[in-house]
């Protein structure tokens, strides 16, 4: 396993080339034996200039792509795998594997050690596994505690000699990044003991173990009687496991609030090893099953280096955490909003921060908003054509806040606004977005082999809510 070379790009959309080469690393010896493997299917490693052209092509992150391109967007070329092929120097640089986090692209091209032409199943290519897990190792370096740009760009430049001792020769010896950087001297040390495709490496420094729960409320309410509202709760638990050993064994255990709603759907991590099966069959689809698994849900497993998503569940709650109203009527120029807002009594007032986003598409920009608000304070972002509604850390007493007013727009421009499809006319959203904290950990034992967390009460709800109103 090896791989021929690694980019971090930053997305820079508004700029001419959308994107910055941030650092590259290519491996001739890896790049050597990639040609005697592929064969006459080998296409060599592009400059940076070409390649990030390519790739920003691919992710339809170049500003002015638009249109259609039956290679890139028909249906039988949907991509769900992060796994592409770049069109470069007259052939196809397969496979790329590229994902998109906090503004920041990242890439890298795995040894293939076997012809190209066609493509082998991705399964049987080993690389992929320890590219996920190089560059997963890279976003938690850069990013896990870093406050501003200062310290971002200072670990970008300390990257060239981290992958001197984490991954030489394209060889990835240890994921964690941090390691390299605490120990000057690192050395690989072969284990007898096999390791998961996804744990590359081992930890060494003080266990802990961090989670994470995020919930997303998507919400469409009409306020008509002859169309229902409707919503939909979506779950992910969010791991990072910092612990000695070869395999560490970890179980999290998650138990429901008093009267909660069964999760669903569960979806768990290929290093979970063992799950009840009651867990699995518990199903969203199925109305007429009320059997649903109420708990605890434990998941044993081995955990990679990085952070990873432990599982992903969907769960009926029985209303949505705050109800609305969104009116817009249009006059020439202008527009009239009115908002209403009400939490649900069963939300706990506490969020760490709650905003309204008000966005106003295929329009000029904002040129004039008299509006008033009930609670809270608007901020004007005239470029964008967006309000933005701060409502803070509570609701006042009586649960409910409004907005209304005026909204004047000037001339379309030939600059680039706000532009899409559906809103149209009439057609409007709102959306909110919030997070409320409210975690229990009631035990937890570490050692060099096992690590044991057990949550009680209500979970940390670390949500990101999008509440949206159609007109």
């Amino acid at each position: 396993m090896a791989q021929r070379a690694v980019w971090l790009i930053s997305h820079e959309p508004g700029t001419p080339l959308c994107g910055t080469v941030r650092f590259s690393r290519r491996y001739p010896t890896v790049e050597k034996r990639a040609r005697v493997f592929n064969g006459t299917s080998y296409v060599p490693i592009p400059e940076d200039g070409p390649f990030l052209k390519a790739l920003l092509f691919e992710l339809r992150l170049l500003d002015d792509d638009k249109d259609f391109v039956e290679s890139r967007d028909s249906c039988s070329h949907i991509n769900k795998t992060s796994v592409y092929g770049l069109v470069v120097g007259g052939g196809e640089l397969w496979p790329v594997v590229a994902f998109l986090k906090n503004n920041m692209i990242y890439a890298c091209v795995p040894l293939v050690e076997q012809t190209l032409s066609p493509h082998p199943p991705l399964i049987s290519i080993s690389g992929i596994s320890q590219s996920f897990e190089l560059l997963f190792g890279i976003q938690d370096f850069l990013f896990l505690g870093q406050k501003n740009d200062t310290e971002l760009n200072t670990k970008l430049n300390q990257l060239p000699d981290l992958f001197l001792q984490a991954c030489p020769f394209g060889t990835l010896l240890d994921a964690n990044l941090q390691n390299s950087l605490d120990s000057i001297n690192f050395a690989s040390v072969t284990h007898p003991q096999k390791q998961p495709a996804w744990r590359v490496g081992t930890y060494k420094g003080k266990p802990q173990v961090s989670i994470s729960i995020t919930e997303k409320v998507k919400s469409m309410q009409y306020d008509k009687r002859d169309i229902a509202d409707t919503w939909q709760v979506v779950g992910a638990v969010t791991c990072k496991c910092d612990l000695e050993g070869i395999m560490p064994n970890v179980t999290i255990s998650l138990s429901l609030p008093t009267n909660g709603s069964p999760l669903q759907d569960i979806l768990v991590h290929p290093c979970v090893t063992s799950l009840d099966s009651a867990i699995l069959t518990s199903s969203s689809i199925d109305t007429m099953d009320d059997s649903a698994f109420s708990g605890p849900y434990k998941f044993p497993f081995t955990p990679p280096l990085e952070s990873f998503n432990l599982c992903y569940y969907t769960s009926q709650v029985p209303v949505p955490p705050i109800l609305g109203f969104y009116q817009m009527k249009e006059e020439e120029i202008q527009v009239k909003i009115t908002v209403n807002l009400k939490l649900h009594e069963s939300v706990k007032n506490n969020f760490e921060f709650c905003e309204a986003r008000i966005p106003f598409y295929n329009r000029g920009p904002i040129t004039h908003v008299e509006c008033k608000v009930s609670f809270g304070q608007l901020e004007v972002f005239r470029e964008k054509s967006l309000l933005v509604w701060i409502i803070g850390q509570k609701f006042p007493k009586s649960m409910e806040i409004s907005l209304s007013g005026t909204v004047t727009f000037g001339a379309k421009s030939h600059e680039k606004q706000p532009f899409d499809e559906i809103c149209i006319g009439g057609t409007a959203y709102l959306k909110l977005h919030f997070r409320i904290l409210d975690y229990t950990l009631t035990g937890c034992y570490a050692d060099q082999h096992s690590v044991q967390v057990f949550a009680s009460g209500k979970p940390k709800i670390s949500t990101r809510t999008a509440l949206q109103h159609s007109v």
